[in-house]
């Protein structure tokens, strides 16, 4: 039986060898493990309807096709991204040029959460392998149809020394597997165990990118269009079931336009899902038992304004919208994960920006105004990951963007040319000329102060 240690030492081999470096490689690699994805299409939409009944359309478009936008981008952009980048160098050390070179950290370990379980996996994969690394990919065990489509579509294109799946119960395997020394570590998950894993990486010093969560919000000023706001709420709300880490966590509504705003929404999700929601075949559901406990509990902390229709038998709760919601219940301290939003009123942008702060550091913002100067005061006074201006969600899928948490939210950015920073070391060197050995520096430094203030002035 191939054991942890086993695969790790195979990796550390092969990377030693130099193999993964050439760009010939990397770019064959990725063409390869588009394949891949190509070949197990069906599976994995199969997978993920059975693990949170996703319908195809979610299934594919937000984790299958947004892998070969992301693919497809680093293919076209890797060559100029591994490209040495000459910089400047001071007169101080005339003559020489500087250079800054990017090679890879070495060996990966990729563990993914449940709720997006194959794209959350394999999008960090592209980066690790566009940087010239290896992988330990850890899927998520609560999505077993999932993880299991992983194993495959891995195997059938990698060998294990240079990407390889590793299964098993997260809070046994990641410690086991943390006992090795990673040249880099990449976490999509919960702020608690993302807390764990930088304790368990740093007796190593291992870098590690941490993809958290928290309270996004959605601001709704009075200038907004309302129907559309109501919509693209509603849809970020909605997608997976609300379990999402950007997902709009609860809206601040400005008072005068609160009550039109939740007849929108209200309206907007009989239109995308009917007057029964259990019925519609595009709803998802609930990972697992436990989380629905969870969100079905936040239900009675405050009044239920439309929805709160609940099924534990089948994982099911119905978006619904609460008001009279306290910033002192649970529902206003912990992250949702679900498909229950609050809605709180509020007076003025400033007091926006202060319940905001109840909740620092969310991983997403979503303003929803016509005003340049309203975005503008969210924008420089929130310290969010990053967002949208009249939409949610979309900014994920954006491979020019960097994404990535702040503070409690996470830490590193990805996708795009991101994710290939992300795994990859840049080394600076500086090299002189020896026609010129300028004798400035050398001892005995006599009265060269003067001199060395005019250069460094």
């Amino acid at each position: 039986m191939t054991t942890i240690h086993d695969i790790y030492q195979a990796q550390r081999s092969y990377f030693a060898s130099g193999a993964t470096r050439p760009f010939a490689f990397r770019k064959t690699k990725l063409k390869e493990l588009r394949k891949a994805i190509k070949r197990h299409e069906d599976a994995i939409l199969a997978a993920l309807h059975t693990d949170m009944r996703k319908s195809p359309v979610e299934a594919y478009g937000s984790e299958i096709g947004l892998l070969y936008e992301e693919i497809d981008h680093t293919l076209t952009n890797l060559r100029q991204w591994m490209r040495p980048k000459p910089v400047s160098s001071p007169l101080m050390h005339y003559p020489s040029g500087s250079v800054i070179y990017r090679e890879p950290k070495g060996l990966t370990l990729l563990i993914g959460p449940w709720n997006y379980p194959f794209q959350l996996l394999i999008n960090p994969l592209i980066g690790a392998i566009a940087a010239g690394n290896t992988a330990i990919l850890k899927p998520s065990e609560l999505a077993p149809a999932t993880e299991a489509v992983i194993q495959r579509v891995i195997a059938d294109v990698f060998e294990p020394q240079f990407v390889a799946v590793v299964t098993g119960e997260g809070h046994l395997v990641i410690p086991e597997l943390m006992k090795h020394r990673f040249d880099h570590v990449f976490f999509t998950g919960s702020i608690p165990v993302g807390k764990k894993i930088l304790e368990m990486a740093a007796p190593h010093l291992s870098p590690v990118t941490l993809e958290l969560g928290g309270k996004s919000p959605c601001i709704v000023d009075e200038k907004a269009d309302l129907k559309t706001a109501a919509r693209r709420i509603i849809w970020g709300k909605c997608w997976n079931a609300g379990q999402t880490c950007i997902s709009p966590d609860y809206v601040l509504a400005h008072q005068k336009i609160m009550n039109p705003l939740l007849e929108h929404m209200k309206a907007a999700i009989h239109q995308f899902f009917g007057e029964n929601v259990a019925d519609s075949p595009d709803y998802p559901r609930l990972i697992n038992e436990k989380r629905f406990d969870q969100v079905a509990s936040y239900l009675s902390q405050g009044s239920v304004y439309t929805g709160g229709e609940t099924s534990r038998a089948d994982k099911f709760i119905a978006p619904t919208l609460l008001t009279d919601v306290s910033f002192d219940a649970p529902v206003m301290k912990e992250e949702i994960f679900g498909p229950v939003l609050p809605v709180i009123p509020y007076k003025s942008t400033e007091d926006a920006i202060r319940m905001i702060a109840e909740n620092p550091y969310p991983l997403a913002l979503y303003i929803f105004s016509k005003s340049r100067k309203t975005e503008q005061a969210f924008i420089e006074k929130v310290a969010f990951g990053g967002g949208c201006i009249n939409n949610t969600l979309v900014h994920f899928a954006n491979a020019e963007l960097p994404f990535g948490g702040i503070g409690y939210s996470g830490m590193g950015r990805y996708h795009g040319r991101n994710s290939f920073y992300e795994f990859t070391h840049e080394k600076g060197v500086l090299k002189t000329g020896t026609w010129l050995d300028v004798p400035m520096k050398y001892a005995p430094f006599g009265n060269k102060l003067k001199l060395l203030k005019m250069i460094q002035k």
